[in-house]
């Protein structure tokens, strides 16, 4: 199935839905209960994290076992790597500062605007700026390293 088709975006937004029910519903789209979890006050969130990472992990590795293909693209099910270096480490530093200080994270945040936390709106923007703020910051520097060359 090719990503251009009605029925791969059909698929992608239920399954955004399910997403979005199942934070509200498990009231993970509220920020004070992200925040109680960050507290130690209320492990809720733990149990909400770790079911999802055990029906992934399993249909992960059911899927590629008996399928070899994505259900959705058809495209071969690959590992990518990424190396762990110091923008990784400064990236979810600033992450999790970030989700810290909201007490939402992008996925909850959105879902917090379906039960109508209209409020959250400023986080929204805020990571809307921060990630184009990344952008053009690593834009800069690469044009700036890159420098001129022997034909400039």
């Amino acid at each position: 199935m090719s990503r251009n088709g009605a029925a791969f975006y059909l698929t992608v937004l239920v399954g955004g839905l399910i997403f979005g029910f199942g934070l509200a519903y498990s009231h993970m789209a509220r920020p004070e209960v992200v925040l109680n979890f960050l507290q130690f006050d209320d492990l809720g969130l733990l149990f909400v994290m770790g079911g999802a990472a055990v029906v992934s992990g399993v249909a992960f590795a059911v899927a590629t076992r008996l399928r070899g293909r994505a259900p959705l693209t058809g495209e071969e099910y690959v590992r990518r790597l990424k190396s762990f270096d110091r923008n990784v480490v400064a990236g979810g530093a600033i992450f999790g500062v970030g989700w810290g200080v909201s007490g939402i994270c992008p996925g909850a945040a959105y879902a917090s605007v379906g039960i109508g936390n209209w409020p959250i709106l400023w986080a929204i923007g805020g990571m809307f700026l921060g990630a184009y703020a990344q952008g053009y910051l690593r834009s800069q520097l690469t044009d700036a390293s890159a420098g001129p060359t022997a034909a400039d």
